[in-house]
């Protein structure tokens, strides 16, 4: 028999103080010791002012790794009757893990050293922390776990900083005479990520003072049927195909930034809204009964302020044309957290009284990998006091 769960427990990790946007590229480095010419025009876009990296101030190196600061966010979940050591479940995400194997999760619990305790690892890009949420959820709600946490990192600084990409950059020294930077695909991702990480605890009682987010449905779905890959790392585009990281030499994953983070901008802004939105947004309104009106808020997770107006485009042509001044996201200060940026909206929310009983909140996560989405509704439930 599936129960109700509740979000009882949210809890944020950014490191470092903010980054503004004159800091940034002293902070990642200079690509072949010249400036960006995509930076400005990429933050114009984007709207973002501040976000946070792991790369320290003084040193210029990372001062913690992806598990470290997932085990930051799930240590603030602690406390009100709850400890780690009672832990059932934990499912930690991210598309930015420190190795390719072991997988992340693991490494998270490394890190907490609470008991053992079932532990799983979701993988993809944005969509990867609403996947770790759902297998939460379905654990508490059928019984196999009295409580679960799921967690959403992102350390993409480390991926972005200059010396990833400088021997791409001098082996393309004639070309780069005509063309003086790394290629847009790569570079514009460069002023478009952050670091960051949330967290949030599960559990089959709402609080007993307090508010608590009692989760009605998360729906998922993924349109690579209709979709070639839009966004993605660890691979080359060759003749319209992926080719793998292990298909490379050392020397031509180096050469060719092969582990950089890619993505296709005119693939994504032609179609993000078309499946992601509309389509997405068909397929739940068959089956699931959903008003604009009936909705208090929406939590929207888009890379850029550059795709708010056609969200709303997006939202009305799926008869869901939820008003903007209803819209809540934490993009321009917090950035681009990916697979951490739900549950850091979520956090600001509740844990800064902005949420009142009764409240219904839609969360839209999604991902251009090869193009999924998720919808998610929640229902603010206790006492405000």
């Amino acid at each position: 028999m599936v129960q109700p769960v509740f979000i009882n427990r949210i809890s944020a990790f950014l490191p470092h103080d903010a980054v503004d946007n004159d800091s940034m590229e002293g902070r990642l480095g200079l690509v072949g010791a010249r400036p960006s010419r995509a930076r400005k025009l990429v933050l114009r876009s984007n709207g973002i002012q501040s976000r946070h990296y792991v790369i320290d101030p003084a040193s210029g190196e990372p001062s913690m790794t992806n598990a470290q600061v997932s085990a930051e966010a799930i240590r603030g979940l602690a406390g009100n009757g709850f400890e780690l050591d009672q832990l059932d479940c934990l499912v930690a995400s991210s598309s930015s893990p420190d190795q390719v194997m072991p997988n992340h999760a693991v490494m998270v619990h490394g890190e907490l050293g609470n008991p053992p305790c079932e532990v799983v690892s979701t993988a993809g890009i944005c969509l990867c922390g609403m996947s770790a949420l759902k297998y939460a959820w379905l654990s508490v709600a059928s019984g196999e776990s009295q409580n679960a946490v799921a967690c959403g990192s992102e350390v993409a600084s480390v991926l972005m900083q200059a010396k990833n990409f400088n021997a791409e950059y001098e082996s393309r020294v004639d070309e780069l005479e005509t063309h003086p930077e790394i290629a847009f695909e790569k570079d514009f991702l460069r002023w478009m990520l952050s670091d960051g990480a949330g967290a949030v605890l599960l559990q089959q009682q709402a609080n007993t003072k307090g508010l608590s987010l009692r989760i009605d449905w998360l729906d998922i779905y993924s349109f690579a049927d209709q979709m070639p890959a839009c966004m993605y790392a660890g691979a080359d585009m060759v003749d319209g195909q992926l080719k793998g990281w292990s298909r490379y030499s050392a020397d031509e994953r180096s050469r060719h930034s092969v582990m950089a983070i890619k993505q296709n901008v005119k693939l994504l802004n032609d179609n993000i809204v078309k499946y992601t939105v509309e389509q997405a947004l068909q397929r739940i309104m068959s089956k699931r009964t959903l008003h604009a009106d009936e909705i208090d808020l929406f939590l929207p997770h888009y890379s850029s302020e550059f795709f708010r107006d056609r969200l709303a485009v997006g939202l009305r042509n799926a008869d869901l044309p939820i008003p903007q001044e209803r819209w809540f996201t934490n993009l321009t200060s917090k950035g681009n957290t990916g697979a951490a940026s739900i549950f850091i909206m979520l956090e600001e929310l509740l844990n800064g009284g902005r949420l009142r009983s009764g409240q219904r909140l839609l969360c839209y996560v999604p991902e251009s990998g090869r193009f999924s989405s998720a919808f998610m509704h929640l229902t603010v439930v206790g006492d405000e006091a």
